[in-house]
């Protein structure tokens, strides 16, 4: 399991041990799975290039290996897709329950590396609320509904509500 936040700023290589980029943001389809990492290119003023979820073969500590063989292209926006960051950014979106309970801003995601599945959100209600009330994480099985003014997301089981710490849970847990 990853974060978004843990990716941002990895190198990404080929088999042949070329650089291809930096991540620099993750592309979310709207069934709500990671489909893709978009790179900065390395050499390219701007561009970015598309790299899907299932071509790479591993997530390292330090790097991320793709098949040479990957199909890779560069970075458009698509309508039926979001970003964290860029195009249609996720990051910052209101986060609410299907019942109306205002949840957070979307901070950050958990994803299942090899599947792309978005497993929790890490959410915010900003910088002093985090500092004496720490981040909110959520775990969801069923995929969120983004709109254009909130994301829609069934939590399971809320970080940050109680004295219950399900982070380190989290993290122990798997297969998801």
């Amino acid at each position: 399991m990853r974060t978004f936040s843990l990716l941002k700023g990895m190198p990404v290589y080929d088999r042949n041990g070329e650089m291809l980029g930096e991540v620099c943001d993750i592309c979310i389809g709207d069934e709500g799975m990671v489909t893709d990492l978009l790179l900065q290119m390395k050499g390219f003023i701007g561009k970015k290039l598309r790299v899907p979820v299932q071509s790479v073969s591993s997530f390292g500590e330090d790097g991320i290996m793709v098949d040479s063989n990957g199909q890779f292209s560069i970075y458009q926006e698509l309508d039926d897709e979001y970003t964290m960051h860029h195009g249609r950014p996720l990051a910052k979106k209101n986060t609410m329950t299907p019942q109306g309970e205002q949840l957070g801003l979307l901070d950050d995601v958990y994803f299942l590396e090899k599947e792309g599945t978005i497993v929790g959100y890490e959410l915010t209600d900003g910088f002093f609320s985090d500092i004496t009330e720490g981040k909110r994480i959520i775990r969801t099985l069923d995929p969120p509904s983004i709109g254009k003014d909130a994301i829609i997301v069934s939590a399971i089981n809320q970080r940050g509500v109680s004295t219950h710490d399900e982070m380190s849970e989290l993290s122990k847990q798997g297969p998801w």
